[in-house]
């Protein structure tokens, strides 16, 4: 993907990331830094950001080589934004002109990095020792000894088709304490590259958020690293993977990026933490409790409440039956809406549900907290798990996904109608010409008032939630 940043500017933000290595490089107050940074910066500080520039380079490069096989031809070849680079200097022309965005970002995390391992070089301290007993990874490794072996595995089978059934999509989450979110940043980046995957992978102190695309053969290779590492191996499962039809083309790129939260709530999880969320119920479990509060005559003077806690125009494609589902735009807003509404929980018992889980974590910690319900409770895997076991239960229409999909579909139901003339309906696309989503609309209104799809459901600034 071509760089927006000029030379100059590079020049200019590469000292910020020598004197501010904590700032976030997405933002985009850093594309005019002052010029004058450069120059305070003293001989030794520039020897480490060179040497931190020419390792985030080299791990770059080194994901983009094509395999050899075992005994065949022994010339090395890269691969890269579907181009074929046959000598070494052009394939470091094509990344230093075309990925240099990527390249501070990398160089970012390699500098911070070198700082915790040159700070800790001179005697092992008791969290070192108890990372070791407990088969953390010590701040000093390499990101490389992290990454698959792909030696024997050609590009090509790496590589998804073009088709949506030839690849598939990884959705998964996990809240675990990580002491250098960066160090993470910086190794889910190179494994991603060098799997020739895409999506968006959100890292922070409390966990990662992922989704991904990408062949089948690259997506198991994923979730066998993934468990794998020390890191996370004690808190995922392969049951924790939830996957479906897609691939590479479900995502317009790879973003890897680190935040204060692995889904936006706009709480800091100092204040409201994952780990005193609400109980939670398996997809046979949640069926059992669904059926039992839908066969009650009076749904209304029910004892529990069926609580979509996603946004508005998911919960309007696809929800479950009986369901309260907020008016909210974004998860932001979940907060304000359980505050605004204390009466309507409590002495409740209260069923939660979203996409893949996620927000039920900290949403049923947060309506916890507040001390007004019976019981609160959550689906395990949400709608995503409960759709795989079953199919045509208590869950009718669409599952609104974060990608080029825009929803999946398990069953016939249609559950929404045209915004326009009520005709059932319940498609979303994207309008050409104004990178929003279109509100729901049947094919004689498409593209009649779509401004006033909210903010949100942007191409470019969708939430990233499951």
């Amino acid at each position: 993907m071509p760089s927006c940043t000029s030379p100059d500017q590079g020049e200019d933000l590469e000292a910020c990331v020598l004197r501010f290595s904590d700032l976030d490089l997405k933002d985009t107050s850093l594309s005019r830094p002052n010029s004058s940074l450069k120059a305070e910066l003293d001989g030794s500080t520039k020897k480490k950001y060179s040497f931190a520039k020419k390792k985030a380079f080299a791990l770059f490069v080194k994901t983009k080589e094509v395999p050899t096989r075992p005994l065949g031809d022994k010339e090395k070849r890269w691969q890269c934004c579907q181009h074929l680079f046959t000598d070494r200097s052009s394939i470091h022309r094509h990344v230093a002109t075309q990925h240099a965005d990527e390249m501070y970002q990398q160089t970012a995390s390699v500098l911070k990095q070198l700082a915790v391992t040159l700070s800790t070089s001179k005697s092992p301290t008791a969290a070192d020792q108890q990372n070791r007993v407990e088969g953390h990874l010590p701040h000093s490794h390499d990101v490389s000894a992290w990454l698959p072996d792909t030696s024997c595995i050609s590009a090509n089978e790496l590589i998804s088709g073009q088709g949506s059934d030839e690849g598939e999509v990884l959705l998964y989450y996990c809240y675990c304490d990580l002491e250098d979110p960066h160090w993470v940043c910086a190794w889910q980046t190179a494994l991603c590259q060098q799997l020739h995957l895409t999506g968006k992978v959100r890292i922070a102190k409390e966990g990662i958020n992922g989704t991904v695309g990408g062949s089948k053969l690259a997506t198991r290779l994923y979730v066998e690293v993934m468990l794998s590492c020390p890191l996370f191996k004690d808190y995922l499962c392969e049951d924790d993977f939830k996957t479906s039809k897609g691939g590479a083309c479900c995502f317009p790129e790879l973003r890897v990026g680190v935040f204060e939260e692995i889904v936006p709530m706009g709480i800091s999880p100092d204040k409201t933490s994952y780990k005193k969320p609400g109980i939670h119920l398996s997809p046979s479990e949640f069926h059992k409790e669904v059926e039992k509060f839908l066969s009650q005559a009076n749904q209304e003077q029910s004892d529990t409440i069926l609580l979509d806690c996603r946004n508005f125009y998911e919960s309007k494609i696809g929800r479950f039956q009986g369901c309260l589902a907020p008016d909210i735009r974004k998860f932001s807003y979940f907060p304000d809406y359980v505050d605004k509404n204390l009466d309507v929980f409590r002495e409740k018992k209260v069923l939660m549900y979203c996409t893949g889980g996620i927000r039920c974590e900290r949403g049923s910690a947060y309506l916890k907290a507040k001390g007004v319900c019976k019981e609160v409770f959550q689906l395990k895997g949400g709608i995503h798990k409960y759709l795989e076991e079953f199919p045509d239960g208590f869950y009718k229409g669409k599952l609104f996904v974060f990608d080029d999909r825009y929803a999946l579909c398990y069953n016939s139901d249609v559950v929404s109608e045209c915004s326009y003339c009520g005709a059932p309906w319940d498609q979303y696309k994207l309008c050409s010409t104004t990178h929003r989503v279109e509100p729901v609309a049947c094919l004689g209104h498409t593209g009649a008032e779509q401004h006033i799809w909210p903010e949100s459901a942007t191409y470019g600034g969708r939430e990233m939630s499951s």
